[in-house]
């Protein structure tokens, strides 16, 4: 089995999409034995198709999966997540913002938690990002019990028992860490770096981040309180 997955959703990144194959690779030669990059291409319209395709050509390690249409950030994540064959999975955004090196941030926690949440302490986005950031993690933790300070950070690493548990509907990705607790898992932070976007824009704004995320926190809280743990007799 491979050691280690690395999952990207990729959503109209022309811009970012060499920068994004170099940075993985480089980060990853001679730290890890085995590993894959899983880029799933969530309906583009730009050019991202014609160039994942291409560096997909140049090494062996990388898997693209095309989606015949937009689909949304939760699909993406499951597709790479379920074509992934990795004892570990790693996740990350296509922007570049969270840095692949940082997978070895976490890396070490992996050992005794199932599941490791990156924690974006320094943001280097605007004040408006910020705040919608901070609104959506405030009111997903509000309504769901929760105390995770940084749900929505990209870099994520966890086992793949873990992966296998979840079964997602449209906008979980927003609640793995939530999720993986409900599942019996264990889950910690761990801060990690941010950078600035270079190319493109975000996909993402106060809107859909706290209003569209406020129906997924509910439906999280009602499963939540029917999570059906039990353990047999030894």
């Amino acid at each position: 089995m491979t050691r280690l997955s690395v999952v990207v959703p990729v959503y109209n990144e022309e811009g970012n999409i060499y920068d994004l194959f170099i940075s993985i690779t480089a980060a990853l030669k001679g730290k890890v034995e085995s590993y894959e990059i899983i880029l799933v291409n969530d309906g583009s319209r730009d050019r991202s198709a014609v160039l994942l395709n291409e560096i997909a050509l140049m090494d062996k390690a990388i898997k693209v999966i095309h989606f015949e249409r937009n689909c949304g950030q939760t699909a993406a994540i499951w597709a790479g997540m379920k074509a992934s064959t990795g004892e570990l999975i790693a996740l990350m955004d296509a922007d570049l913002q969270t840095d692949p090196k940082d997978i070895f941030r976490l890396m070490p926690f992996i050992e005794r938690v199932d599941f490791v949440n990156g924690k974006r302490t320094d943001r280097k986005d605007t004040l408006l990002k910020k705040i919608s950031s901070r609104i959506g993690n405030g009111i997903r933790n509000w309504i769901t019990g929760d105390s995770i300070y940084d749900t929505g950070c990209p870099m994520k690493l966890f086992k793949r028992k873990v992966a296998d548990s979840f079964y997602l509907y449209n906008g979980m990705h927003r609640f793995l860490p939530t999720l993986a607790k409900m599942n019996g898992f264990s889950v910690i932070e761990v801060s990690v770096t941010h950078q600035e976007r270079k190319h493109g824009i975000s996909k993402y704004g106060v809107r859909n981040r706290a209003f569209v995320g406020l129906m997924d926190a509910i439906v999280i809280r009602w499963l939540k309180k029917r999570v059906i743990m039990y353990r047999i007799k030894g």
